[in-house]
């Protein structure tokens, strides 16, 4: 769990409030992903990933990977 990782050209351009997704570790699925990624804007995204890093719990991670799992049933066009 954790932040999904930009790519190179979006990192180059953060802002000092986006440098604190650099301090975890990337991982495969996170909140944004969960509340529709491609659909929210940059900012939104840095919310929620801003969000994990401060709140992170093991709770928070099984519910994560719980509405992930839910998400790929649900869904077929997510995988």
């Amino acid at each position: 769990m954790g932040p999904r990782p930009h790519e190179p050209e979006e990192v180059a351009q953060y802002e000092q409030h986006h440098k604190k997704l650099l301090v975890i570790k990337a991982g495969i699925t996170g909140m944004a992903q969960i509340s529709g990624a491609s659909d929210l804007p940059f900012e939104e995204e840095v919310k929620l990933d801003t969000y994990y890093i401060e709140n992170w719990s093991l709770m928070l991670d099984l519910k994560i990977l719980l509405r992930t799992t839910l998400k790929l049933f649900r869904d077929r066009s997510a995988c």
